[in-house]
Formats: C-alpha cells, structure tokens, sequence
C-alpha cells in the first residue's frame, strides 16, 4: 500500500498532454487540447512598485477540445492593451500538420479581439526533438489597440525540458514595423508536471499583460515609463475531461473505449517493448515491421490500456506487472492511448 501511494504522488502525465511543457510563457505554439477536454488556464501576472504598491494582470484562457485537431476558446484580460479595461479575444486553433511533441507541427489560429474590434491570426509552427521545442509565429491583426491600419508581427521561442517533469523556456515577439515606443516582448518560464496529477505550474517573468494575439506582440504600455522593470507572476492548467461525465460527449470521433472491439493478448517474442510508467508510455513512438509484435509492460500501481485511437479495439484492463501483446500484419501509422487516462499517448509505425 505504501508502494502505490509513493508511486501515485511521482506520477505524471506525459509531456505531450502538457501545455506549458511544450510551449513558452507568450506564444501559443501549437497546443490543443484532447477532443471533449476543457482546458482552463489561469494567468497571473504582476508589477511591484516601488512604494510596495502591486498592480495586478489576470489573464484567463478557456479552450474546448474538439476532433481533427482543432479547439475553440476565449481568452478573458483583465487589463487590456487597447482601454486598460476587460476585454475578450475568442479565438480558434487548428492544428493541420503534425503531432504536438513529434517532429514539426503547423496549426493556424483565427481570432476576434473585443475591445480592438480586430480581426486576428497567427499561423504557428514547432519542430521538436527529444528534450527540445522550437517554435516560431507569424501573426496579422487588421486593427490592433483599436488602430486603423493593419499590422503583422513575429516571435519565436524555445522550450528545453530538462527530466519529465521540468523544462525552461523563453521567447520573444515583435512587430514587423514597431512604433518609437513600443519594444519587443519576451518571457521566460520555469515550468513543472504538478505530481500525480495531468496540472501543470510554471513561474513566469514577462513584460506582457495582456495575452491576446495583439498583446503578446510588444511590451505593455501600461507600464509606460516602468518598461525596464518586467511583471512576475505564475501560470496553472486545469484539464477536465467531459467525456468522462457528460454522455453527448460519447460521440464515435472522440473514441470511447467502451464501443472499442476488445483485442485478447497474443503469445509469442515481440519485436518492440513499451514500458507504462508514471502514467506514461515511455516510448512515445516504436516502429516494427508487418507481422511483427508489440508488447506493453505495466509498471504503475495502477491499470492501463491499449486504445487505438482509430475506434478498431482495446485491449482489457493491464494490470501492474501485467502485459499486452498486438501483432501488426498491416503497413501503417496506429496511433493509441490508455482508456482511464487520455493524456496517455503513443504510436506504432509498421513498415
């Protein structure tokens, strides 16, 4: 009993299902969440005057998580660029190249902006590599701040994950033509998987207080005359997975494993080992040949499954110290994932 409950306080999600641990404090990246996940994330950043005075910047972002990669939200500021009051910036994000985590990814990200009356977008790119993210965005907003003339902007960051439960970032966003006043943003992080649980937390120091697509594109001038002096402040993420609660979530695109074909366990040598453990498939993608076999190995004091994401089968509940066994007899890509915890993710190319 001991054991478990040691084992359960270090579990954590995998990497892939962690926004802050693939992205950097003000770029979006291209980030989704799971399809009937509600992603909440709290932004809150803020200045120490010198008179120990604390001006305050709130921000929080709302996401639904839809199928083909795609998500919807609002993103609520408490302190606007535009009138220093709340505004919201609805927004959309499309992620049409690419698996968060692996490789590149390209998504494409639509938004209105409230308080501007700004038609909005970035179109976003990450190429990541073992513990590295790169990411780059190029954004357009047709009246930023509530201007009459169109502008674009750019920014870049990197996040570099130092265990499985750590990473660093940082970046930087500009306007292509930047005013006399207005300086570029950037941001550092220092991100953590929050134990035994799919949260993440990082601590942050920007000089942004408005993350809007717009706003995250130069400093902020509500602190006009501070602008040496950056904001601190924390950033925490809420996933709640509706499927779990809400029966018309149960629809066939979003895979539930309870109308999955159940697949037995085969016997026999197996060409590629996956270790379950710390609620994570430890080999986020294994490549075999047709006809060869793939065995999962759970270590966790706790069950898993084998759910392909295609709707074609899972396997039964893994017990600790159990095993699956599947013989892939067809060329492909077969991506899958664990039944009680969809952050758990992985694939298997068969060539």
């Amino acid at each position: 009993m001991k054991r478990a409950a040691f084992a359960l306080l270090f579990a954590a999600a995998p990497l892939s299902a962690q926004s802050l641990l693939y992205r950097t404090p003000d770029l979006g990246g291209t980030w989704v969440p799971d399809p009937a996940v509600v992603q909440f994330n709290f932004l809150h950043r803020f200045y120490y005057f010198s008179t120990k005075q604390v001006q305050n910047f709130p921000m929080f972002t709302l996401a639904l998580g839809l199928p083909q990669n795609t998500s919807l939200g609002i993103r609520y500021v408490t302190r606007s660029e535009v009138n220093a009051s709340n505004t919201v910036e609805f927004y959309g994000r499309w992620r049409a190249l690419g698996r968060e985590g692996s490789g590149f990814s390209l998504s494409l990200s639509p938004a209105y902006n409230s308080a501007a009356s700004s038609f909005d977008g970035e179109v976003s790119g990450d190429w990541s590599r073992g513990p590295l993210t790169v990411s780059g965005s190029l954004r357009g907003m047709s009246h930023p701040f509530g201007q009459s003339a169109a502008r674009a902007g750019a920014g870049g960051g990197l996040v570099l994950r130092l265990t499985n439960y750590i990473a660093v970032s940082g970046d930087v966003a500009s306007f292509l033509n930047p005013g006399p006043a207005e300086k570029p943003a950037w941001g550092a992080a220092v991100s953590l998987v929050i134990p035994g649980s799919p949260h993440t937390f990082s601590i942050q120091v920007s000089n942004v207080g408005d993350n809007t697509i717009a706003g995250s594109t130069r400093h902020s001038l509500l602190l006009s005359g501070l602008t040496s002096k950056p904001l601190y402040g924390f950033e925490f993420t809420i996933p709640l997975h509706l499927a779990r609660f809400r029966p018309w979530f149960h629809h066939e695109e979003f895979v539930r494993p309870a109308n999955a074909r159940m697949i037995p366990s085969v016997e026999g040598p197996a060409a590629a080992e996956v270790k379950m453990n710390g609620i994570h498939y430890r080999a986020d993608t294994v490549t075999v040949n047709a006809g060869e076999a793939v065995r999962w190995v759970n270590s966790d004091p706790l069950p898993h499954t084998v759910t392909f994401d295609d709707g074609s089968g899972t396997s039964a509940d893994i017990p600790q110290n159990g095993s699956f066994t599947f013989k892939f007899d067809r060329p492909g890509t077969y991506p899958y994932h664990c039944t009680q915890h969809p952050f758990m993710k992985g694939v298997v190319v068969v060539k």
